[in-house]
C-alpha cells in the first residue's frame, strides 16, 4: 500500500474545519513549541508565555469555521500570536517589551548571550520585533509583512536598520568590555 503524503498546514486546517478527527491536534503538535518560543522570547515569565500560547490556540480554534487558506499558515498563526501579545500588553498597560536579559537562551557562551541581549534591548521596539520574527521565528519577509500588516519593502528596510543598529550596539559593547 503506498504511503500517504503528509499534509501541509493549510490542508490540515481545512481538514480540521471539515471535522476530521485529530486534525487540530496535528496543528497544535506542529506549532506548540514555536508559538511558546515566540512568547518566551517576549515575556519574562514562562507560565505567562504558556498562557498566551494557549490563548493563540483557543483563538485558532474559535476562528476555525471562518478559516480560509489565503497565505501561509505560519504567518496566520504568528499574526494571531502578535495580536494576543499586543492585547495582553494593552490590558496590562505594559507597553515596553520585557527585558531580554530575563529570557532564557541556548547560547554556548553565556557572556556572548548577555552582550546580544543587552544590544537587543537598545533597539527600537519595532526594529527589535522584526529582527526577532526573522531570526528567532524564522519567518520569511512576506510572512513578517503579513504578521505586521506592512509592505515587504518596509520589512526589508526595518530589518536592515535593525541589523545595523544591532551591529553598532554589539561593537560598542565589545569596546566597553575591553
Amino acid at each position: 500500500m503506498p504511503e500517504m503524503p503528509e499534509m501541509n498546514d493549510e490542508q490540515v486546517m481545512l481538514s480540521a474545519q471539515a471535522g476530521e478527527p485529530g486534525s487540530f491536534e496535528q496543528i497544535f503538535a506542529r506549532y506548540r513549541g514555536p508559538v511558546w518560543g515566540f512568547f518566551r522570547r517576549r515575556v519574562s515569565d514562562a507560565a505567562k508565555a504558556e498562557e498566551l500560547a494557549q490563548d493563540v490556540f483557543a483563538a485558532v480554534l474559535d476562528a476555525l469555521p471562518r478559516y480560509q487558506s489565503r497565505g501561509s499558515f505560519r504567518s496566520y498563526i504568528f499574526a494571531i500570536a502578535a495580536n494576543v501579545l499586543h492585547a495582553d500588553r494593552r490590558k496590562l498597560r505594559a507597553m515596553p517589551l520585557a527585558p531580554l536579559e530575563d529570557v532564557a537562551g541556548d547560547e554556548a557562551d553565556p557572556d556572548a548571550g548577555i552582550w546580544v541581549r543587552r544590544a537587543m534591548e537598545r533597539l527600537d521596539p519595532a526594529d527589535r520585533e522584526v529582527l526577532m520574527l526573522r531570526e528567532f521565528e524564522q519567518l520569511s519577509y512576506q510572512e513578517i509583512a503579513d504578521v505586521q500588516s506592512v509592505p515587504v519593502n518596509t520589512v526589508r528596510s526595518r530589518l536592515f536598520r535593525a541589523r545595523m543598529a544591532l551591529k553598532d550596539a554589539l561593537t560598542e559593547g565589545k569596546q566597553v568590555q575591553r
